[in-house]
């Protein structure tokens, strides 16, 4: 005889949510669980609070949007939260809009002629002795990024002497490249045309540690860069150490943008971190109707073009590279300078 099936069974075999029968309190994970010593307990509890600590901050916004709705236009103003940006320390030498004698420096400073358009800057690139397959890929991003960058092998010579090799061949800049397990960790940029600023001498010259390297093939939705001089973007430079930094930077591009190209290179300093960026702005068709004349808006997106990295400079030094007899115009030292975290000096 056959057996018969029994009808009814586990309510999470008839698909149905199982009740909780023994009547035992579940625990909430309302505070951090690092007290607790099993491991994964502690992961399974640690999870359970981080659900319910979001599920918590939905419910706030939720309530409080409704509250400010009800309200209307008495509903009390959103509260600016705290950052490190808008409760940074004040610096004694931050530079105000317009000042009258920061832009008389800056018009005879060693970069006036680069931002005036009458030299046009050349740079010569180069790595470490020996650089890895890798680096190359890196080289060829920054060979589409800056206008007029040639690449010459390191070979044997010293930084000295391919400074004296760049200086005689009319190169107004110096890039030196250093890797650390064939990633790009590294960058010193030098100046190497004499100017009347700098009493006839070259210079500066200046350490960058880069990091957050990421190629223009590995940057979702990138695009191709073309041969068009970029527009350039400096922007959070605040103090006479960033604004020198800044035009530093600056003069590694030609100042005549080519403007049908759409290209942006941007150099955004924030908590002197400095994000260098590759765009292209795009123009297209949207989907909303100009009620005015019956066609569809324009609106405009950005295509990052790649590569994309992260510098943080380390040290300024006057004339070109000597680490033995070259003088240091700020040399950053970590112990003395960063005091808290809200200090900062770009």
């Amino acid at each position: 005889m056959a057996p018969t099936k029994r009808k009814g069974g586990h309510a999470s075999l008839q698909g149905k949510k199982p009740v909780n029968t023994t009547k035992v309190k579940r625990t909430k994970a309302t505070q951090n669980p690092g007290r607790i010593r099993n491991k994964m307990k502690r992961s399974e509890m640690y999870g359970k609070y981080l659900l319910e600590k979001k599920a918590l901050k939905r419910q706030t916004r939720i309530q409080r949007d409704k509250e400010a709705e009800a309200l209307g236009e008495d509903a009390p103003k959103r509260s600016t939260p705290r950052t490190l940006d808008n409760t940074r320390e004040s610096e004694a030498t931050a530079v105000k809009p317009e000042d009258e004698e920061i832009l008389a420096d800056e018009a005879e400073d060693e970069f006036a002629p680069y931002f005036s358009d009458e030299i046009r800057p050349k740079i010569l690139l180069t790595t470490r002795p020996c650089p890895s397959a890798e680096l190359f890929h890196f080289i060829s991003d920054l060979m589409r990024f800056f206008p007029q960058l040639y690449y010459y092998p390191r070979k044997s010579y010293s930084v000295k002497e391919i400074c004296t090799f760049g200086s005689n061949r009319k190169f107004t800049h110096l890039m030196v490249l250093s890797e650390k397990s064939k990633v790009c960790n590294g960058m010193i940029i030098s100046h190497l045309r004499p100017s009347t600023a700098a009493n006839g001498l070259a210079g500066p010259t200046a350490f960058f540690k880069v990091s957050n390297v990421i190629p223009s093939t590995d940057v979702p939705n990138n695009g191709a860069a073309t041969n068009h001089v970029p527009e350039l973007n400096l922007h959070g430079f605040t103090t006479r150490l960033g604004h020198r930094a800044g035009r530093f930077l600056g003069s590694l591009f030609p100042h005549n943008a080519q403007f049908q190209g759409r290209q942006v290179a941007t150099f955004h300093n924030q908590r002197d971190f400095i994000f260098v960026r590759h765009h292209r702005y795009v123009f297209e068709e949207g989907k909303v109707v100009d009620k005015e004349n019956g066609k569809k808006k324009t609106k405009a997106r950005l295509q990052e073009l790649g590569p994309r990295f992260t510098m943080k400079m380390r040290w300024l030094q006057e004339g070109t590279f000597d680490t033995q007899f070259g003088e240091y115009e700020w040399f950053h030292k970590r112990k003395e300078m960063d005091t808290t975290r809200r200090k900062f000096h770009l």
